[in-house]
């Protein structure tokens, strides 16, 4: 299990890179700041950390670092606590179908969403949605391919 934690910190820090150099990279093309938002994301999810592209090197290397970590730290939240709970409610049903995976995505899902800066009781709610369909659904489909 604590590979599968390892894949998942990676993942993370892949994804918090690639999402600076994207924006990094639209607005240093477009040159302007306020116009390279894509609309869909907002201004305010557009950097978590606004000192990515703050006065000096060191600052950028730091918030950039910081949200590597943020997003690794969650990434491996929800490998950790996803494979804790499909393995321990196996172990309690003695069984693996679906309902263990509906039941562990929901909870990864609220967990996940209360690791953001600013979440709400909707956005809670959403992601266990979010998070038991998706888990359901690889469940299922594992069977078929």
């Amino acid at each position: 299990m604590i590979h599968w934690f390892c894949y998942a910190l990676q993942i993370g820090a892949i994804q918090a890179v690639s999402r600076e150099a994207y924006f990094t990279a639209l607005e240093s093309a477009s040159g302007d700041i306020g116009s390279s938002i894509p609309p869909e994301t907002g201004s305010k999810k557009h950097h978590r950390f606004p000192d990515l592209r703050g006065e000096s090197n060191h600052k950028s290397v730091e918030a950039l670092v910081k949200s590597t970590g943020k997003e690794s730290l969650q990434w491996g939240l929800a490998a950790g606590v996803y494979s804790g709970l499909t393995y321990g409610l196996k172990e309690a049903r003695g069984v693996h179908d679906w309902k263990n995976s509906a039941l562990a995505g929901a909870i990864t899902g609220a967990a996940l969403a209360l690791t953001s800066d600013d979440h709400s009781h909707e956005q809670v709610v959403q992601c266990a949605i979010t998070g038991a369909a998706i888990s359901t659904a690889a469940n299922l489909l594992t069977g078929i391919f």
